[in-house]
């Protein structure tokens, strides 16, 4: 699993996950959306620690300047 994430990349996926997990719970957004908005806050902060994004992999996307 080659890295595909740049740091800028990372770091706003980071900050949009603590805003989807801050609107979640702050009850601004619950139901439903919000439960789906924390399970992809999730997936932004794991995906960010890794720096591989599966999504990116199949269309050659690289925002990383390595490799």
């Amino acid at each position: 699993m080659k890295k595909n994430m740049g740091s800028m990349d990372r770091i706003i996926r980071v900050i949009l996950a603590a805003i989807m997990a801050y609107l979640y719970f702050t009850n601004v957004i619950t139901g439903t959306l919000g439960l789906v908005l924390i399970i992809l806050a999730g997936v932004f902060v794991l995906t960010s620690f890794i720096s591989f994004c599966p999504l990116y992999a199949p269309f050659g996307i690289k925002t990383c300047k390595t490799q």
